[in-house]
């Protein structure tokens, strides 16, 4: 019903930068937030970077000063632009939208397939 494609993973030297991008398609009645998670070996999935609908931004610590979160609305596109990557920023990144299919149902989490982000020292 809904699809999230991702694009722009790849590897990169530390201090390099690239930037992720995600477009939503299928049945969308509303898109609530949209946002980038993460998920290295071995570690849970973390929250790298949000927004919502609005434009409001919110960002993991380790994020802050180096990734920028931005989203077109009308596109429906979300895009991450990571900039001065660590070794420690390498991992699976997932694309996340919260979805409202119709307006009388309740948003629900759709993830795209993940795009490998590796950040060579």
């Amino acid at each position: 019903q809904v699809q999230l494609v991702e694009s722009g993973g790849g590897l990169v030297q530390a201090g390099g930068s690239l930037t992720l991008s995600c477009a939503a398609s299928g049945i969308i009645f509303s898109l609530n937030a949209m946002g980038w998670y993460r998920q290295a070996p071995g570690k849970q999935r973390e929250l790298v970077a949000s927004i919502t609908s609005g434009g409001s931004t919110n960002y993991v610590d380790s994020a802050k000063g180096r990734f920028t979160i931005s989203r077109d609305n009308a596109k429906k596109t979300v895009s991450l632009q990571m900039n001065s990557l660590k070794p420690e920023d390498t991992a699976v990144y997932y694309c996340n939208a919260v979805v409202k299919i119709t307006i009388a149902s309740r948003p629900r989490d759709y993830w795209g397939q993940g795009t490998q982000v590796t950040s060579s020292s």
